[in-house]
C-alpha cells in the first residue's frame, strides 16, 4: 500500500511538470478577459486563455470562446491603457502565477514560465520549455496587438479589428512592450476592444491564440479614422507584393473564417507558416499607416469615425499642424513625432508668441517716456 500510494504521488507529481513544461502563452493584463479563467472567483493559477487553437468553428476560435474567455471581461473601469505616441507593457506568461498579477510575482522571471535559462537559449529542434514554437529568438514568430472602435466585444469582427502594433521575434521573454501609433483616435466612453494574436512558426501544431482585451486610447489629438483592414498575404522577398495600409490580424488553420492560405517551403526551407513579421508585410513597432489619411485634430477629439479626409498614409508617421485638443486630453505635443516640419511646429505654437500683442504692449511706455521727457523739458524752461 505504502508503494501504491508514492506511485500515485509520483504520477501526480511528474503529471503536472509534463503540463507545465508544455505550456502555451498568452498576454497578462488587468485588461484582458479570462484573467481569473472561467470560474467566476478570484483564480491566481488561471491558464485558460493560453490554450491554443487550432481547426475550430469560427464562433469558437473567435476570441477564444471555445472556453468562454470572451464571457469574462475584465473589472469595470478596467482598461489596457494605449498611449498614442508612446509604448504600453504586457506579460507574456504560461499562467496567471507566473506574472506580477499573480502571489506578489512569487513565482515570475525573466521568462514566460518562471524558469531561468541562457540569454543566447538555443534548441536546434524546437523550445519546449517554455512552449515558444521557435528554436531561439531569431525564429521566434512575433506578435501583435489590433483595435476595434466598438464597445461591444459582441459587434467586432475580423472587417473592424485592425493591426495597430507589432513586435518581431516573439513572443520569447516575458516582459513585452508595444508602440502605438501617434495618430490613433481616442476610443469611445466606453472604451475599445483590443486582441493580441500570435501564430507559432512551425515547430509543432500550426495553430493560433486569439484573446481579447478592453483597451483605450489615452494622450489622444487625432480624429483620423481607421482604415478598414484588409487580410494580409505572403509576400516574403517581395515586398511590392506585401498589403499596404491597414490589415487584419492573421486567421489561419481553422474550420471556418481563414484569411489566409499558404502552401510550399519559405527561404529557410521550412513550410511556410504566416506570422506577424516580415514575411506577411507587418514592419516591427506602431503600424503608421493604418489610418484614412493623414493624421489630424479638429472638432471633437472624442468622436474617431468623423471622417476627415487626407492623402493616403505612407507610414512615416502622422505630421499633424493644429494641435488644439479639448480638456480633458492631454496636448498632443507630447506625442510630436521627431519628423514634424518646422512650419507644422510654428503653426502650434500659443497665441501668446504672436507679435502683435507683444507690440501693443510696449506702445505704453514709450509714451509715458515721451511725455515724462516734456515734463522734464517744461521743468527746464522754468528754471530759465
Amino acid at each position: 500500500m505504502p508503494f501504491h500510494m508514492n506511485g500515485i504521488i509520483f504520477l501526480v507529481i511528474l503529471g503536472v511538470s509534463v503540463h507545465t513544461a508544455h505550456a502555451h502563452v498568452a498576454a497578462w493584463h488587468q485588461g484582458m478577459y479570462c484573467l481569473d479563467g472561467t470560474s467566476g472567483t478570484v483564480n491566481y493559477n488561471s491558464n485558460e486563455i493560453v490554450n491554443p487553437l487550432y481547426q475550430l468553428p469560427f464562433h469558437q476560435w473567435w476570441f477564444h470562446h471555445v472556453d468562454r474567455c470572451d464571457e469574462f471581461p475584465p473589472a469595470s473601469g478596467t482598461f489596457l491603457d494605449l498611449p498614442a505616441g508612446g509604448s504600453f507593457m504586457v506579460e507574456v506568461a504560461s499562467n496567471r502565477a507566473k506574472t506580477s498579477l499573480s502571489y506578489g510575482a512569487r513565482d515570475a522571471s525573466d521568462w514566460p514560465d518562471g524558469g531561468h535559462y541562457p540569454e543566447n537559449y538555443n534548441v536546434p529542434n524546437c523550445i519546449t520549455n517554455p512552449n515558444l514554437h521557435a528554436q531561439n529568438q531569431s525564429r521566434a514568430a512575433g506578435t501583435a496587438f489590433a483595435i476595434s472602435y466598438e464597445s461591444d466585444i459582441k459587434k467586432v469582427t475580423p472587417e473592424n479589428l485592425v493591426v495597430f502594433s507589432v513586435r518581431h521575434n516573439t513572443p520569447w521573454k516575458r516582459v513585452v512592450w508595444y508602440d502605438v501609433p501617434a495618430g490613433m483616435p481616442a476610443c469611445p466612453t466606453e472604451g475599445c476592444i483590443c486582441a493580441w494574436g500570435w501564430v507559432p512558426n512551425g515547430c509543432g501544431q500550426p495553430n493560433i491564440y486569439h484573446q481579447p482585451f478592453r483597451c483605450r486610447v489615452t494622450n489622444a489629438w487625432s480624429i483620423t479614422p481607421i482604415s478598414t483592414p484588409k487580410p494580409p498575404v505572403w509576400c516574403e522577398g517581395n515586398p511590392n507584393g506585401c498589403v499596404r495600409g491597414a490589415k487584419q490580424m492573421i486567421y489561419w488553420n481553422q474550420l471556418e473564417r481563414n484569411n489566409i492560405q499558404v502552401q510550399g517551403f519559405d527561404s529557410r526551407g521550412d513550410h511556410k507558416s504566416p506570422g506577424y513579421n516580415h514575411n506577411c508585410g507587418f514592419a516591427d513597432g506602431a503600424q503608421n499607416d493604418i489610418f484614412i489619411g493623414v493624421p489630424a485634430t479638429g472638432g471633437n477629439p472624442q468622436a474617431p469615425g468623423a471622417s476627415s479626409p487626407g492623402q493616403q498614409s505612407t507610414g512615416s508617421g502622422p505630421q499633424p499642424t493644429n494641435r488644439t485638443p479639448s480638456p480633458p486630453y492631454v496636448s498632443p505635443t507630447a506625442a510630436i513625432p521627431d519628423a514634424v516640419p518646422d512650419a507644422a511646429m510654428t503653426s502650434s505654437l500659443p497665441s501668446s508668441s504672436n507679435p502683435q500683442p507683444s507690440c501693443r504692449r510696449r506702445r505704453r511706455p514709450r509714451v509715458e517716456k515721451r511725455m515724462l521727457n516734456n515734463h522734464h523739458a517744461r521743468s527746464r524752461v522754468r528754471r530759465w
